[in-house]
């Protein structure tokens, strides 16, 4: 039986060995498929939010290309500067404020021209809201960056959000174009903000996951999209305020400042989040002027949100592999001991016949496989020792018959001869009396051989009496043990 608990064991745990094996293979390469295809979506949303952020750029420098030949042709009219300004704000909800600039003493009688045009508030679009203004900041337009860049190299683009002292009280990230007179020579820039916590707003509002979030890193290190606005008034990511970041988030944060792409996986208050970056790179076609933007784009997953699917069905193939681990297991098992029952049948008669029970019952053998082989050739073993056993139980009953009569007859004997011993005693104590008599007699004549002849008659006459009677005591004694040895001679 143990043999068999073995052998069951063998063959179970065997096919499940194979079964571990191929679910084990197929779970792998399943795995690996699922993850890559969740690291696929997320970049693709990587993709979408890029292009989403294009977009609301685009349609900023669209706005501001549309205004830009018309100014070319009134460089003259400084009064139509604020018109200018004020149609760019009022045309496109995205745009905060519009500066229009000019290189001092360009106007006969101003030293600096600035028309600017802004929101009196961030989040509104009323267009009487609208301030106008001949200073940004606290500084001349002719020493920030935004002008001084432009003017003195041509440059078109998007520059890092201003922040601080260079801007008024919320942080923008602003469009430059500069244009030149029919000379072509460069006397202004164009200056068109957007406020970061407006344009956080709007990209955040599309958000990749559940719990995830966009983010758009400015070239020197500033947040110009993210979820958390105090974030968005730092001077830079690597502040006092983000120092403690577990250092696998600093790590992703420069590799998006050095301009690379791909993915990083990072810690953040104990939980395991992702991150997918690439350089923002407009979209470039023929008509758009060769815009710049040194930023770096990217989406933040929590782990859980972009692999919460594949954890899922991870999970639900799992479940079914142990489910069917089980079922598999029950259905062999049961499988297996309907296949061995004939077997342990077997076993259990063949025990019965060894500890001596020859006329165990045997079902006639009605399978032809080797376990009906088996069975017959223990079925025609069985009828065989049946056969032995019978007949040495007809001998031990003829041989403990015989016994028995040889006992009878050895007790017969024992009996014949304490009766011939006992007979021979009687006889010979009977001859005791009589031979002591003869003695006695034969003293008496011998000593007194002058007795008177009575007494010598007496005495002989005693003599022969007792020796007849010696005589007929000897013939009896004869004739027994002659009659004694004509039985043992029939016997």
């Amino acid at each position: 039986m143990r043999k068999i608990n073995e052998l069951n064991i063998l063959v179970i745990g065997e096919a499940l060995l194979l079964l571990v094996v191929t679910l084990g293979i197929l779970g792998y390469f399943s795995h690996k498929t699922l993850k890559q295809e969740a690291l696929h979506n997320a970049e693709q949303t990587l993709e979408g939010t890029m292009q989403h952020i294009d977009n609301i750029l685009l349609s900023v420098e669209q706005a501001t290309g549309n205004i830009y030949y018309d100014l070319i042709e009134h460089l003259n009219d400084s009064s139509r500067m604020y018109t200018y300004s004020r149609k760019l704000v009022e045309s496109n909800s995205y745009i905060d404020g519009c500066a229009i600039c000019f290189r001092p003493g360009y106007y006969p009688g101003k030293d600096l021209f600035m028309a600017y045009v802004h929101h009196k508030t961030h989040d509104s679009n009323n267009p009487s809201d609208l301030i106008i203004s001949q200073t940004f900041a606290n500084r001349p337009y002719t020493e920030q960056i935004w002008y001084t860049r432009s003017m003195n190299t041509g440059w078109i683009g998007w520059i890092d959000p201003l922040k601080g002292d260079c801007t008024e009280d919320e942080p923008l990230v602003t469009f430059c174009l500069p244009f030149n007179d029919k000379n072509d020579k460069r006397i202004g820039v164009i200056a068109v903000d957007v406020a970061i916590t407006q344009l956080s707003k709007i990209i955040l509002a599309a958000k990749p996951s559940n719990n995830g979030y966009s983010v758009l890193l400015g070239d020197n290190g500033t947040y110009i999209v993210h979820p958390d606005k105090e974030k968005l008034f730092n001077p830079k990511i690597f502040s006092q305020s983000n120092r403690n970041a577990h250092p696998s988030e600093l790590e992703a944060a420069k590799a998006m400042l050095a301009g690379e792409k791909g993915m990083k996986e990072f810690r953040r208050d104990g939980s395991d989040w992702w991150i997918f970056y690439k350089p923002f790179s407009p979209v470039k076609w023929a008509e758009r002027s060769s815009i710049e933007a040194n930023w770096s784009v990217g989406v933040v997953y929590p782990e859980n949100d972009i692999f919460g699917l594949h954890n899922m069905l991870l999970y639900l193939v799992v479940g079914i592999a142990i489910a069917g681990f089980l079922l598999q297991f029950l259905l062999w098992r049961w499988i297996i001991r309907k296949q061995m029952n004939p077997l342990k049948m077997l076993a259990k008669s063949a025990q019965h016949i060894a500890q001596g029970n020859y006329n165990e019952t045997l079902p006639y053998p009605e399978r032809s496989d080797e376990i009906g082989l088996l069975q017959s050739r223990l079925y025609k073993m069985q009828r065989a020792l049946q056969g032995e056993v019978s007949e040495a139980e007809e001998e031990t009953v003829r041989l403990r018959l015989q016994g028995e009569m040889m006992r009878a007859e050895y007790e017969q004997v024992i009996d014949a001869n304490e009766l011939k011993s006992s007979f021979l005693h009687y006889m010979t104590h009977q001859m005791v009396a009589p031979s002591e008599s003869i003695d006695s007699s034969a003293t008496v004549l011998c000593i007194k051989g002058d007795s008177d002849e009575e007494t010598k008659g007496k005495e002989a006459d005693n003599i022969q009496r007792k020796s007849q009677t010696m005589v007929d005591l000897l013939s009896h004694i004869a004739h027994f043990t002659a009659t004694e040895t004509k039985k043992g001679d029939k016997s």
